[in-house]
């Protein structure tokens, strides 16, 4: 009983933890099933893509390069861009998953979005990651992306262009706060810098979505350069 009273606590603060992130992603879901709608895609198609991909970048991709009949290679290749992140994410936050067995942990893995993985990164620098915790925080969070897609589906045409209300910035606006949470100081700032300069340098002269990869790249080379450089006048 006192395992099962553990686990509900886990859970709740888990969905605690997870809460003002669920409320900023509604929005954001509003946003892509709006303008899947306005690709042709009905609102179970819409949001059967969100409930089975559950990749916001790469879904908004998609649907700026979809057309009829889609491309599926194109398609596939770009979420394929977007998504190679999470190799560093499922990597970073693997080894902080004692708690989990084999089989949670390559179902926890499915539902790693960015915030998720934030806010699991924030919970191990005070508590240890369970199971139960980390269910608490995907369950709310998924629930929230994929109602939220049904509904901006189902009233697309009566939302219409989300830029007009504001609703677009929701998605920069939930990365800013993620990012913040990972200050350190003038090292983060040199790596969203390099990051962000090669991603608009390449999105301004080459076509497609490479700019994702761009930016990670040079970001992730900025973050190697900042470590070598402590390690030496350490």
């Amino acid at each position: 009983m006192f395992t099962q009273r553990r686990r509900t606590d886990d859970f709740l603060a888990g969905a605690k933890a997870i809460l003002p992130l669920v409320v900023a992603v509604i929005p954001i879901g509003l946003v892509f099933g709006a303008v899947s709608a306005t690709k042709g895609l009905s609102a179970l198609e819409a949001t059967l893509m969100s409930a089975l991909v559950f990749a916001g970048g790469s879904q908004f991709v998609a649907m700026d390069i979809w057309t009829h009949p889609a491309s599926w290679a194109g398609v596939g290749f770009a979420a394929l861009l977007v998504n190679i992140r999470h190799v560093l994410m499922s990597a970073s936050i693997g080894t902080k998953m004692q708690a989990f067995s084999g089989l949670r942990k390559y179902a926890a893995m499915l539902f790693l979005a960015d915030e998720i993985w934030a806010i699991a990164e924030f919970r191990v620098g005070v508590a240890r990651l369970t199971p139960s915790w980390f269910a608490g925080v995907a369950a709310p969070f998924y629930a929230a992306w994929v109602g939220s897609t049904l509904v901006g589906a189902s009233l697309g045409a009566f939302l219409g262009n989300p830029a007009a209300i504001g609703l677009d910035f929701a998605f920069p606006a939930v990365f800013v706060v993620l990012t913040m949470g990972f200050w350190k100081g003038r090292a983060t700032g040199s790596v969203l810098a390099a990051s962000a300069l090669a991603a608009v340098l390449v999105h301004q002269f080459v076509p497609g979505v490479w700019y994702i990869a761009a930016g990670a790249l040079a970001g992730l080379a900025a973050a190697l350069w900042t470590g070598k450089t402590k390690a030496v006048t350490a």
